[in-house]
């Protein structure tokens, strides 16, 4: 992995692409405002990929008014592990991981026992507002839990990791697996101390990660080396996070993906406002893959061939 400095100058010369480019030329420039409800509402966003047959993770039930959390048990009868989560959230906040149950006593990834009350008081603060965009009301999406495939086994332990892949004008520009520590509470997301692995768009070989922006080399938990990790249905995966940008035109999109072990690849959600640390993930900057995307011109070619063309494009970059 490249070293990484800190004088701007150095950071352009790797083509490393900075927060307020990325809002100005890319967010704003290639993001319709009008589009941004396709993905900020992931009740809206599983509607429109299972309208395109795009594959996500099973909806068990939705609440959306204060009255009908006293219900919240007829919802989750008959199962045992599920996820609850704000439709409007962001940075994954309030998602919470149910692996198992006693009865009305729920079991979280690392052990620590829920009860009914906790549940209902968590999807009251979501209804409320508290994990929301802009904290707007909100409603409580019930999900199946993912379960993560084998050959993510010795990683997986505290919850099951993701994938990102940020697309540009419906071609994948980069990728990192995000993977759930200890620290993030089972959940794979950077902020609350996931690990982020970057992922060679070529052949699906991970290489270093970073976590808490530090560079590292192995899981934080189980020295597992990151170099030893490979992505199953690579082609897949990312002809997937291509397809969102059919359903949605928005040209700078963040597509975070799942492997179940059951059902294959799944597209977990969508963001129109994807961060950077990818960069850091990948030991590279981004400006130059998105300024030679930028280059083919008018979009024509399908899902398949765009990824076919990224893929050679970014081989040994």
């Amino acid at each position: 992995m490249k070293q990484w400095f800190t004088t701007p100058r150095a950071l352009k010369r790797m083509g490393v692409l900075a927060m307020n480019r990325r809002n100005i030329e890319f967010i704003f420039g290639y993001n319709e405002r009008s589009r941004y409800p396709m993905v900020d509402d992931k009740l809206e966003t599983k509607r429109l990929a299972e309208a395109a047959n795009l594959k996500t993770p099973p909806l068990i039930g939705v609440v959306k008014y204060h009255y009908e959390v006293a219900k919240l048990t007829d919802k989750l009868s008959g199962y045992d592990e599920f996820v609850i989560k704000p439709s409007k959230g962001s940075a994954g906040k309030g998602i919470l991981v149910i692996t198992g149950r006693e009865g009305n006593t729920f079991l979280k990834g690392n052990g620590e026992r829920l009860s009914l009350k906790s549940l209902q008081r968590h999807t009251a603060n979501i209804l409320s507002g508290l994990h929301s965009l802009g904290g707007q009301p909100d409603c409580a999406m019930i999900e199946g839990r993912i379960h993560f495939a084998e050959n993510f086994a010795a990683l997986a332990a505290h919850g099951v990791p993701d994938l990102r892949v940020l697309v540009f004008r419906g071609y994948p520009a980069m990728a990192m697996l995000r993977i759930p520590t200890k620290a993030s509470d089972g959940k794979a997301n950077l902020h609350q101390g996931a690990v982020g692995v970057g992922v060679d768009l070529a052949n699906g070989h991970a290489s270093g990660g970073v976590q808490f922006n530090k560079l590292i080399k192995k899981h934080p938990d189980f020295d597992s080396p990151f170099n030893e990790i490979w992505m199953e249905n690579w082609e897949e995966l990312l002809v997937l996070a291509s397809r969102a940008y059919d359903i949605t035109k928005l040209g700078y999109l963040g597509v975070d993906l799942v492997i179940d072990a059951r059902h294959g690849p799944q597209v977990l959600e969508l963001n129109a406002r994807p961060g950077l640390a990818i960069q850091l993930a990948n030991g590279c900057g981004l400006l130059p893959r998105l300024e030679k995307l930028k280059a083919l011109g008018a979009v024509t070619e399908d899902a398949a061939a765009r990824v076919s063309r990224a893929r050679e494009m970014f081989r040994g970059v």
